[in-house]
């Protein structure tokens, strides 16, 4: 194949996710010519955000806010729900908190400022967004729903969804996607410009040339080696919620170039997932291998112990770090136990057919089932545990009601309900990679740079690329909006910079 068939393009961009997506977008607005190179396949395409739930964490000061972005909210929704608000001021907190205060200031200020205005355009270019009833919300007084934890709106049909109608607008706005071409490098000259990438088509090596390239193609997540190297010993065995293809040559291309390495990068969003779920994400399942009605449960290690506070907050500020958590005990797994009070309410993907589920009668039957865990010693746990919760304090899924133990080596915070009617269900987890924090570092345009700190001519990373955002935890939803954001921020940038050359 010709390089001619990839036309001349202004801009290249590497991946076609979310971020990718919105850089070429973006890019394209900017009055740059613009082609994708996406190492998947077509059935396979479109990166880690295909396959998620499609929330996306977004400043929002009131409903008539979110109706911007949700324009099918009807008036008799707007009136009954209490969609809530999640200030600005409300994101800083959360992710100075989250990230123990590590987060890039700058990047940080970018992702929230331009939150809602990235989604407004995102809306604008064909993305559908709907309120999120169904994971972000519980119903109080009859059929009026509050929503919590700064999660209201997500995109229709989730991250398949996304992906489909951010490709529909690249189709539309004449940016063709090459499928099945994985870049392999940069094209860079004698002066530190790059000028191109290499890439593999149809099994030959090719090289087309570009006045700036985005990379947007993910971490290295995927990669066994890398996880080993970068996250630690043990994490080569961990599965992977997402696609197989973010092996993490795009940061090593960004690094062979001169880009600073930043952020955590012995740090990951790591969440409970089906201890037997496939080694690599299943689009036919999709995020339902995740295990996230936790808070309302007690998790146990193979010592038949708890390890850790359930309770500490709502599940969208924990559940990207308790996958860590459940790494780090004997044998990398850990079971889930609730009781009759609680089954009902647990999240749908506790119902799919390909779950690893034990039910019985009485618990003494129960922790017998549990697979891999010292049944006496679980069974004294769940006891203990019993006696320990404040069973005068009222039980609220809505807010964190303060229901806690009393007394234990490590006591739950909230939602604290004793496993005492039958019957009993239990379910195994593992962990399941996300997405790895570290990163090269980007400026305010979007703009690589390298060790010294200065932009690399040419070179734009965005999504996952981008190190110094998150450290240690995530507050969910806000890996979409990142993508969006610096998807869209690089794209301009690069855009831009074709027009001064």
């Amino acid at each position: 194949m010709s390089t001619t068939d990839f036309g001349k393009p202004d801009v290249i961009v590497v991946g076609a996710g979310n971020a990718a997506c919105c850089a070429a977008l973006a890019a394209r607005e900017g009055g740059a010519s613009v082609i994708i190179l996406e190492a998947a396949p077509i059935e396979d395409c479109g990166g880690n955000s295909r396959y998620t739930a499609g929330l996306m964490r977004v400043v929002y000061n009131g409903v008539d806010d979110l109706a911007q972005l949700i324009p099918d909210l009807t008036e008799e929704e707007k009136k009954t729900h209490d969609y809530g608000s999640y200030t600005a001021e409300h994101y800083y907190d959360d992710m100075g908190r989250i990230t123990q205060y590590r987060t890039d200031p700058d990047l940080c200020e970018i992702l929230i400022s331009r939150s809602f205005e990235t989604l407004v355009w995102l809306r604008k270019k064909g993305v559908r967004f709907q309120a999120s009833y169904g994971r972000q919300s519980y119903k109080v007084d009859g059929n009026r729903y509050k929503f919590w934890g700064g999660l209201a709106a997500e995109t229709w049909g989730g991250g398949p969804g996304l992906i489909e109608n951010e490709h529909k607008a690249c189709e539309r706005e004449g940016i063709r996607i090459f499928y099945e071409t994985p870049a392999l490098s940069l094209v860079i000259n004698d002066d530190g410009v790059v000028l191109g990438v290499r890439a593999k088509h149809k099994g030959r090596t090719v090289e087309i040339r570009s006045r700036a390239v985005v990379l947007a193609c993910g971490g290295f997540e995927s990669n066994a080696e890398m996880r080993a190297r970068y996250l630690g010993p043990g994490w080569d065995l961990a599965k992977v919620r997402g696609t197989r293809y973010n092996t993490g040559l795009g940061i090593r291309m960004a690094l062979e170039a001169g880009a600073l390495p930043y952020g955590h990068w012995s740090g990951c969003h790591a969440v409970g997932w089906d201890v037997n779920a496939p080694p690599f994400g299943d689009l036919a399942v999709g995020d339902q291998f995740q295990k996230h009605s936790y808070p309302w449960g007690i998790m146990v290690n193979a010592r038949g112990e708890r390890f850790v506070d359930e309770g500490a907050d709502f599940r969208n500020y924990t559940y990207a770090k308790y996958g860590r958590a459940v790494l780090e005990q004997p044998g990398m797994f850990a079971w889930q136990v609730f009781d009759a009070k609680i089954i009902p309410m647990l999240r749908d993907e506790y119902r799919i057919k390909q779950v690893t589920k034990v039910r019985a009668d009485t618990l003494e039957d129960l922790v017998k089932k549990l697979d891999g865990v010292d049944a006496a010693n679980c069974l004294r746990e769940i006891r203990e545990y019993n006696k320990a919760v404040r069973t005068d304090v009222p039980f609220n899924m809505a807010v964190k009601d303060g229901r806690c133990t009393v007394g234990l080596r490590i006591n739950k915070s909230n939602w604290a309900n004793t496993i005492d009617q039958p019957p009993f269900e239990a379910y195994g987890v593992t962990c399941g990679v996300t997405f790895s924090f570290g990163g090269v570092k980007i400026g305010k345009d979007g703009e690589v740079e390298d060790t010294a700190g200065k932009p690399i001519p040419g070179l734009y990373a965005a999504g996952e690329m981008v190190g110094g955002i998150f450290y240690h935890n995530y507050p969910g939803g806000t890996g979409l909006t990142s993508g969006a954001v610096f998807g869209r921020l690089s794209g301009t940038g690069a855009a831009a910079y074709v027009k001064k050359k």
